[in-house]
């Protein structure tokens, strides 16, 4: 079938409810097997996916079929289309807009005054908005050490604090691995992100826990996630190795993770950012779901 034609069907069945959806938290899914499953959302975990991972779909479509599944929310959308969220009743989990890219970041004092600029204008346009979390990033680390860019990326967040915490709003900085796909990155450690919540020294500035960049530079995720939640503010999806579904074809216990998180009492949101592979992509998200549900 040509890629188009197969989008266009895809699409059709999810506007039409077709695989037995529901727009109740009730789901239908279809695992590998194609056998049809319903599975009763718990409420333990607030769903969401990061909308990139599935940019074959129109946000419009997105929101569709997020409502379906039980995803109350999307990652990574900026102001210019949060009016199609707000129509289908979706929320802005992790805004963004404000960043200049993942390379140039908080953690290099050159690239400050442009930051500052971007977030002092962001930060109202999220809280008018109605939403919590803005996302920003360490940058890359350019031959400083540790204790450089700590200092440097303390500097440069205080200055936009005041305002984050006078429009409830949370910057919240990504660690992403350096090994596989940022090369470089500075925020590649949980314990260097929480050094640096501390010295920030602000609940409005917290760490979005990358499950899969964490397992990929420094493992043991349950302890981590346990010692270092306070400072969390979001988590991210994805199987490892790969960056694929989060299915029984990677090393991660996803299950074992969100009782994890669970038990810390966290009421963010969980986000799928994991990048579909499998033909039915569309069942791979219902998968998905069902796995970290707990």
């Amino acid at each position: 079938m040509p890629k188009e034609t197969n989008r266009r069907t895809v699409i059709k069945n999810i506007i039409a409810g077709t695989a037995a959806l529901t727009t109740t938290p009730m789901l239908s899914f279809a695992n590998s097997s194609d056998e049809k499953q319903n599975i009763t959302l718990k409420g333990n975990i607030n769903h969401a996916v990061c909308k990139w991972t599935y940019g074959f779909m129109s946000l419009e479509e997105l929101c569709v079929l997020s409502k379906k599944i039980g995803i109350k929310a999307i990652d990574l959308v900026g102001p210019k289309e949060w009016d199609i969220l707000k129509k289908h009743g979706i929320d802005s989990s992790m805004c963004n807009g404000a960043e200049i890219n993942l390379v140039d970041g908080f953690a290099e004092p050159n690239f400050h005054e442009k930051l500052i600029q971007n977030y002092t204008e962001m930060i109202p346009i999220v809280a008018k908005a109605g939403y919590k979390n803005l996302i920003c990033f360490s940058g890359n680390r350019r031959g400083m050490d540790d204790e450089t860019g700590l200092n440097n990326a303390a500097k440069g967040l205080k200055k936009l604090i005041a305002l984050a915490e006078k429009h409830k709003v949370t910057l919240v900085m990504e660690l992403l691995n350096s090994k596989i796909n940022h090369k470089d990155y500075f925020a590649d450690k949980t314990a260097w992100g929480v050094e640096l919540c501390k010295r920030v020294g602000s609940e409005n500035f917290k760490l979005l826990y990358d499950i899969y960049h964490m397992q990929v530079d420094e493992g043991d995720v349950i302890h981590t996630i346990r010692d270092s939640h306070p400072y969390i503010a979001h988590y991210h999806t994805a199987g490892v190795p790969g960056r694929n579904e989060i299915d029984e074809n990677q090393e991660l216990n996803y299950p074992a993770i969100m009782k994890a998180i669970v038990a810390t009492g966290f009421k963010g949101y969980v986000a799928q950012e994991f990048i579909p592979k499998k033909e039915d992509k569309i069942a791979s998200l219902y998968q998905a779901v069902k796995i970290c549900d707990v």
